[in-house]
């Protein structure tokens, strides 16, 4: 693939489709989070430290995400930061929002065509969908991930077009960067696992419950999330991609599946969409569902405890500003523990850094020499560096061998 296609996203049958206009507002609203990201966010730097000089004459030291908050959250440039990055967010999801209606009949034949086509389908119109996935539209999209509409689909043909617009391109041609970078990791450190069934727990819309179908092509692979349109939406774009994958409306705190039936259960960017008290029970639910001596392994953003106080202040930004609540919360609670608690070996639990699939793919590609990918790979992760940044914190855990 040529370097530069890898921003650019893959089309297939279930994919919403922009028109010309549709697709120009679409790449701007892309490009305006860049120059953000760019040109604006370093500005903080030395507004911090500026601000943090003048708190120190005044006798206070700024020691934690909120005090900095504090600081600066009254300061015009930063106002103008947040109000940017909010308006940036809004404008990717309404512009989507045009083509969806306007490509809406299409998608729905090519969404009806393929439900009896590949691996299962399981709908639970009587579910009860947790309060964290209702109660707010996660990260502005609106309708949130739940539409309300077991049979519909648009949450996710939605998602699947504005996450490709938000990541600007580094989740890959098909946004599946987190599941093809978990997969890299296994393949590098773990050669000799072979897991016979997986499970994907809060898959969305299956982008990083497809490439461990790659990897693992005789395995049988199952993605979960909480609501119907996620799913329906999964099952017909895997089949479109031509993948033989499951799919079922199931909440990963209590999915129903039986005891020790999966050798490896993974997620990805899920843990900070939860809550506080349901995060103990994915992980008890990880433990029941894996057989001994599978592996757990959630991909998500780093806690806070090695970053210093103005780059937890910086990430924490997704929680005022993005409908994020639990994202600064999920990374002071201490996943170790809970997975010690749900039953994990302490030797076989830590966190880990999985490199970004796209930026070794990049690599490959520049013209740079033959080792470059294997040294974005291998390359040390600094404290609070994360997604486009370079990797995904990982956290992993296995089940004792003799363990029930």
């Amino acid at each position: 693939m040529a370097v530069g296609n890898i921003f650019q996203q893959a089309d297939h049958p279930v994919l919403p489709r922009p028109n010309h206009d549709e697709s120009s507002r679409q790449d701007f609203a892309k490009s305006l989070r860049g120059y953000i990201q760019r040109a604006v966010l370093p500005g903080l730097t030395p507004l911090f430290a500026k601000t943090a000089k003048e708190q120190k004459a005044q006798g206070v030291d700024l020691q934690s995400r909120h005090e900095v908050r504090r600081a600066m959250k009254s300061k015009p440039y930063f106002q103008a930061y947040a109000a940017m990055t909010r308006g940036a967010q809004e404008m990717i999801w309404h512009s989507v929002i045009d083509t969806l209606e306007r490509d809406w009949d299409r998608l729905e034949g090519e969404v009806s065509a393929r439900e009896d086509d590949g691996g299962a389908l399981k709908l639970d119109p009587g579910m009860d969908v947790p309060r964290y996935v209702t109660a707010l539209d996660i990260h502005c999209m609106p309708g949130g991930y739940d539409s309300g509409d077991a049979a519909g689909f648009a949450a996710g043909a939605l998602y699947e077009r504005g996450v490709y617009l938000y990541s600007m391109g580094f989740g890959g041609p098909f946004n599946d960067d987190k599941g093809r970078s978990v997969c890299n990791y296994i393949r590098r450190n773990l050669p000799d696992f072979k897991p016979k069934r997986i499970l994907d727990m809060g898959c969305t819309v299956g982008h990083s419950t497809l490439p461990y179908k790659e990897l693992f092509p005789d395995a049988e692979v199952w993605g979960i999330d909480v609501t119907g349109a996620l799913v329906r939406y999964a099952h017909a774009r895997a089949v479109a991609l031509n993948h033989d994958v499951n799919f079922a409306q199931m909440n990963a705190e209590d999915t129903g599946f039986e005891d020790e039936s999966f050798d490896l259960v993974v997620s990805h960017i899920l843990l900070h969409e939860t809550s506080g008290k349901a995060m103990p029970r994915i992980f008890n639910e990880c433990h029941r569902l894996l057989k001994p001596g599978g592996y757990m392994i959630h991909a998500d953003l780093p806690p806070f405890d090695l970053m210093d106080p103005f780059t937890q202040f910086v990430l924490d930004n997704e929680t005022y500003y993005n409908n994020e609540p639990f994202w600064g919360a999920m990374r002071e609670m201490d996943q170790v523990k809970l997975a010690k608690d749900a039953g994990f070996p302490a030797d076989t639990i830590s966190f880990d850094t999985a490199p970004m699939a796209i930026r070794e793919q990049m690599a490959k590609g520049t013209g740079y020499d033959a080792d470059a990918a294997e040294k974005v790979a291998n390359r040390k992760f600094r404290a609070g560096e994360y997604a486009p940044g370079g990797g995904w914190e990982v956290l992993i855990a296995r089940k004792a061998e003799g363990a029930s």
